[in-house]
């Protein structure tokens, strides 16, 4: 057991994270001997767990929201897309240094190059919080526009992730966007303005529950392309999984796992 890997993801509240179940399969799978556990944790026990992580004890972890700033400012080095965005939600002892990385601007990549989605639509990112600006690093070079309750913290997201976007007052819609929803809206139930989904062209929603969310199962009734949140989960741990690992993460066995949690 002496070189069995250990890994978690770090956040409060953590109970619902279907994690454990994505990186647990994957590494059955894959024959590797190791372990992946949910911790709930604040900015005190994240900093235990970078501890444990230099003394070797644990390989990488990932951390949810609201700790993925603190992640940014605890981690040595940060990749180009943690450091653009200055958010974390993956960290790995490197050689001899911590290393930070953001793993949803590699999930929001793939998802926007995904076939399902129109490759020249604009894109209409809702909220303005660390999803957001991953979402915002991942647009780049696009048409993109983003809309919040908040438009001045908005603005200054999008100037962190040196993105030109368009800001949009909420409930607006955009004609043809591809429109990603990276606010909690829709894990409750609630559902999202219906003319920003009226306008759009696909949707990409981070939210997700035991069930579809309204706006996905709107979306599917207006006969619209859709990436739902586990999807997008999957993505984001498969980009963790292969970081970690150095292995091709197995999509289908990670996608099933996330779906029977």
């Amino acid at each position: 057991m002496e070189n069995m890997l250990h890994f978690a993801v770090l956040g409060d509240p953590i109970d619902h994270s279907r994690s454990p179940a994505i990186h647990n399969a994957a590494m059955e799978h894959l024959s590797i001997d190791g372990h992946y556990e949910a911790r709930r944790a604040g900015p005190e026990e994240l900093g235990r767990a970078v501890g444990e992580m230099r003394a070797g004890s644990l390989q990488g972890i990932n951390v949810t929201m609201p700790l993925k700033e603190e992640a940014a400012r605890l981690a040595d080095l940060l990749t180009p897309e943690a450091a653009t965005g200055g958010s974390v939600n993956t960290m790995r002892s490197g050689v001899g240094a911590i290393e930070g990385h953001s793993t949803d601007v590699v999930a929001v990549r793939a998802a926007f190059s995904d076939s399902r989605f129109e490759a020249s639509a604009p894109i209409l990112i809702l909220g303005s919080g660390g999803a957001a600006a991953a979402a915002l690093v991942g647009a780049a070079g696009r048409v993109v526009y983003l809309s919040s309750r908040n438009l001045e913290r908005a603005g200054s997201v999008a100037a962190r992730a040196g993105v030109d976007a368009g800001l949009v007052r909420f409930g607006t819609g955009v004609a043809g966007a591809l429109l990603v929803n990276a606010t909690p809206l829709g894990m409750g139930g609630e559902s999202l303005p219906a003319e920003v989904l009226r306008a759009a062209s696909g949707l990409i929603d981070l939210a997700y529950g035991d069930g579809p969310t309204p706006a996905q199962s709107a979306a599917e009734a207006s006969s619209l392309p859709v990436m739902d949140g586990i999807e997008f989960l999957v993505l984001q741990a498969a980009a963790s999984f292969e970081w970690w690992t150095g292995r091709p993460a197995p999509i289908e066995v990670m996608l099933k796992a996330a779906r029977k949690h």
